[in-house]
């Protein structure tokens, strides 16, 4: 797909019947795979097929053999080419119901404007958009780029899969260790004697093309399905920037918003309410 081998995880809930039953499509956010969804999924009560990717550059997606990490950066605009490509071949002639987080929830916003046909729905958990890029700032950006480009990226190893549930706990930590040693296998993969992370290590680099608020929001005023907002209730550093008018002028553009707020969770709101996050779901496109 695209030049990719892109890695589709599925699942049918507990009560799911077959291929009849209705079509959720969740995408995970950045530095994050597809199996973050287990928890929501095995909350859901109702019939489901659901359907996740990998994004390019995480989890299982690989590039074609000997290019399964070759590019300089990752660009909004391939995301939102494979999702295109994903729909058509899961659902080529029904629009679907979209459950994404954080950068999967900015890309889905801006799918969900540039083709309004093909979304139901959207559950947007905590995809908010970043804080404007200052123009003025543009060269230095892509000069860093450029210097970055001459110096090997590399993540972080780890000496155990114990070791790699106990970094996802210090950045989540709410996130319980029976869920942190499940995520950590599909988050990490074993070389030799080590431990590395399923990302491509340019995802590190400083994406040379800065957020531009207007455009996103000309995408957000087209989009035609109605928007479920999901925001986390504790808001800490990553938040700060939902608390101007700005982003209250960001939401004013979503005709068909509707908003919740989830108690005792973080960003990763999914991990640490999953069963809230369920209810949510089932009861937005129950309507």
């Amino acid at each position: 797909m695209r030049g990719l081998r892109y890695h589709l995880r599925t699942w049918r809930t507990t009560s799911g019947s077959g291929a009849a039953d209705p079509l959720l499509v969740m995408l995970h956010g950045w530095m994050d795979v597809s199996a973050s969804f287990q928890f929501v999924v095995d909350a859901l009560q109702a019939q489901w097929r659901v359907v996740a990717p990998d994004w390019r550059g995480f989890g299982l997606t690989q590039g074609s053999p000997g290019r399964e990490h070759a590019v300089d950066s990752y660009a909004f605009a391939d995301y939102l080419g494979d999702l295109d490509a994903i729909l058509d071949q899961l659902s080529p002639h029904e629009p679907v119901r979209l459950v994404a987080h954080s950068m999967g929830g900015n890309v889905a916003m801006l799918y969900a404007g540039i083709r309004p046909q093909r979304v139901a729905g959207l559950v947007n958990l905590e995809g908010f958009g970043l804080p404007a890029s200052d123009p003025a700032k543009a060269a230095a950006r892509y000069r860093r780029w450029l210097d970055e480009l001459k110096t090997p990226f590399a993540l972080r190893s780890f000496d155990s899969l114990a070791d790699v549930a106990a970094r996802l706990m210090k950045t989540n930590p709410k996130l319980r260790r029976d869920k942190a040693l499940y995520l950590a296998r599909h988050w990490s993969r074993q070389v030799q004697d080590r431990f590395v992370l399923r990302a491509d290590p340019a995802h590190k680099r400083i994406n040379p093309i800065p957020y531009r608020v207007e455009e996103a929001l000309s995408c957000w005023a087209a989009i035609e399905a109605p928007v479920l907002w999901v925001e986390s209730q504790d808001r800490d550093a990553h938040h700060q920037f939902t608390r101007t008018d700005d982003y209250r002028r960001r939401l004013a553009v979503i005709r068909r918003l509707q908003a919740a707020e989830v108690a005792d969770a973080g960003h990763m709101l999914h991990h640490d309410q999953p069963s809230r996050i369920a209810r949510l779901i089932e009861d937005f496109f129950s309507r």
